[in-house]
């Protein structure tokens, strides 16, 4: 049996010792798998109602506890103890992204502003709970998603191996002979002798290994050349120290991914909710934007571009409905009170106050006064005692002969209450009404108006017009006799003024004006303007039907009152004429017809050019 050496020894002892460590290593890696439960769980509901509600419940002892939304909404994340008190937006109060202090552990609360980004809420913890998480959603938009992690140790656990370490490997080649031997016993016992026979130096050098992922996936980006030290012969990968630093070439960068990027909406941030309480409104910024480069440190340069590039199906709203809280009520605390008096129509009262959703009173501008309960009415406590009031008849026969009437008014009165007319008193109403003779009537002429006839207009103001007739009343014998024997007699109105119903609004014009010129074709204006039934300027008057207010006139030919002895003595007069020379003697007189004709035709432009030059 060959005898083992020094070398042989010392690598068969650290073959041991590497078989162990890698099967101490496999065991910490089940250690840790079976020393904890990962639980996960998503809350993901369509539409919920606005305000709070329970996603999950993280017991004590949970640790690396995680909790986000998938994208960014306008719902909040909010944390509470078992008892209700709040860590976390609790109480209709959304808190400012920081760190805050609980159950034993520290809570870092995320909520990214930037515009572009779409990340949505996150809550983190590293435990251990010393009691119970409840979490929460404050519900405001739909899409809810949100996603919520975490470790919960088992309750019993193997104490982890301890670990060993390893030899680092020494570069040498060997030889092995292999020997059977018997054993006390008699078994065999099989045995490696290594000989150790020593290699030269590997040499080392640095190599391209390729690049780095570029910075960006479009609208040019970046990527670093990436450098690898290997062994020369075998072009094995080894640690970098292994490789002269002095002569690892320069890392060299290059643009990557030139292509455009695709448009995307650009979403800002919600603006703050329109109403302190209740339903409201919210807005926020959409732009379509279009990345064009990407420089080295990550920073992006984009530019606007058209919505069209962006499509307009999914473009992300730009207002929604909010609310920050729950409004305050109007609560009724006493009944109604005494009414104010013992009888007819007095007063009652009860209280009415704003009660917020903790039960606190506050003021009144809290509420919604369109709807707040009466706080007084009128209350009826039966009649008083009445009376009939009557005036005095009239000293006048309401006929100047013959059978008349005469008249008085009778009204129910309360007494020692008020003066307001009621509908019914004691007894029966008195008469208001008692005849009346004048004498007989003989030969007595009066006038007789006939029935007023129809408005004149079918809306907006008209005319009515009746007819009169003299008449001889003799003993109650009527014979229509001529006008001028009733001439004597006060006349009755035969025309009154009547309006059926408002015309609303509708064209008013003025006369048309003075023709701008006798003959030769001139012009007449007049002013229309919209008119309301009191006369107001309006705008809401039918365009389409729009009278005129500029027509032409006098379009017959002018007719020039031309003497013999004045006629053009020149071919080129029409344009001495369009020149407005006729103005000097000497066009006048060599151009007579022609100055003249225009001269008939616009008095008021010769005489103007005239004074001017």
């Amino acid at each position: 049996m060959t005898p083992l050496t020094a070398a042989s020894v010392t690598v068969s002892i650290m073959g041991h010792i590497l078989s162990k460590d890698i099967a101490k290593l496999e065991l910490d890696t089940e250690v840790i798998t079976k020393g904890f439960d990962v639980l996960k769980g998503n809350f993901s509901r369509t539409f919920l109602r606005v305000g709070y509600h329970k996603v999950t419940v993280i017991p004590a002892g949970a640790c690396n506890i995680s909790i986000k939304e998938a994208v960014k909404t306008r719902n909040y994340i909010a944390l509470k103890t078992h008892t209700g008190d709040s860590i976390i937006n609790g109480n209709w109060v959304i808190d400012k992204p920081g760190i805050f202090a609980a159950l034993g552990t520290q809570f870092t609360y995320r909520r990214p502003n930037e515009i572009r980004s779409r990340t949505g809420e996150s809550i983190s913890a590293t435990g251990p709970l010393t009691d119970d998480l409840h979490v929460y959603l404050i519900y405001q938009q739909p899409g809810v998603r949100v996603y919520y992690e975490y470790l919960m140790p088992l309750k019993t656990t193997r104490p982890p191996p301890q670990t060993t370490t390893p030899f680092a490997a020494i570069p040498q080649t060997s030889t092995a002979a292999r020997t059977v031997d018997k054993g006390v016993n008699g078994n065999e016992i099989l045995s490696e002798t290594l000989k150790v026979v020593p290699s030269p130096l590997p040499t080392y050098i640095w190599i391209k290994a390729g690049y780095t992922e570029c910075s960006s996936s479009c609208g040019t980006g970046w990527r670093q050349m990436i450098l690898q030290c290997v062994a020369k012969d075998s072009m094995m990968t080894v640690s970098a120290h292994f490789c002269d630093a002095g002569q690892q070439p320069t890392s060299q960068e290059e643009v990557c991914n030139t292509e455009p990027c695709p448009a995307y909406w650009d979403v800002g941030e919600w603006s703050e909710c329109s109403k302190r309480c209740g339903p409201g409104t919210q807005l926020r910024q959409v732009i379509c934007r279009q990345v064009t480069s990407v420089q080295k440190n990550g920073t992006e340069n984009s530019v606007t571009v058209a919505s069209e590039l962006c499509g307009t199906t999914d473009r992300p709203a730009t207002s929604s409905t909010c609310q920050m809280k729950i409004c305050s009520q109007w609560e009724i605390r006493s009944e109604w009170s005494a009414c104010s008096v013992p009888c007819g129509l007095g007063q009652r009262s009860r209280q009415v106050v704003c009660v917020s959703n903790q039960g606190e009173v506050e003021e009144d501008q809290e509420c919604n006064m369109n709807l707040k309960p009466d706080a007084l009415e009128n209350c009826d406590m039966g009649a008083c005692a009445r009376s009939w009031f009557t005036s005095l008849w009239s000293e006048k026969c309401s006929a100047t002969c013959g059978k008349g009437a005469q008249t008085r008014r009778a009204v129910c009165l309360r007494n020692h209450v008020s003066d307001l007319p009621l509908d019914s008193c004691d007894g029966e109403r008195p008469l208001e009404e008692k005849p009346c003779d004048s004498g007989p009537c003989q030969k007595r002429l009066e006038w007789y108006s006939g029935p007023w006839s129809q408005c004149s207009a079918e809306c907006g103001n008209g005319t009515q017009t009746r007819t009169l007739a003299c008449i001889l009343n003799n003993n109650s014998l009527m014979e229509v006799v001529d006008h001028s024997r009733c001439s004597h007699l006060p006349q009755q109105v035969t025309v009154q003024p009547c309006m059926l119903k408002p015309c609303g609004v509708q064209w008013y014009v003025t006369e048309w004006s003075e023709c701008s010129l006798p003959c030769g074709g001139g012009f007449r204006v007049r002013e229309v303007r919209c008119l309301t039934d009191s006369f107001a300027p309006s705008d809401l008057c039918d365009a389409n039907i729009i009278p005129g207010n500029r027509e032409e006139c006098n379009t017959h030919p002018c007719k020039a009152e031309i003497t013999p002895s004045c006629s053009d003595q020149n071919h080129n007069c029409v344009v001495v004429v369009q020149a407005r020379l006729c103005v000097y003697n000497y066009y006048r007189s060599i151009c007579c017809a022609s100055c003249a004709k225009a001269q008939k035709a616009y008095p008021y432009s010769s005489q103007k050019n005239h004074i001017r030059r």
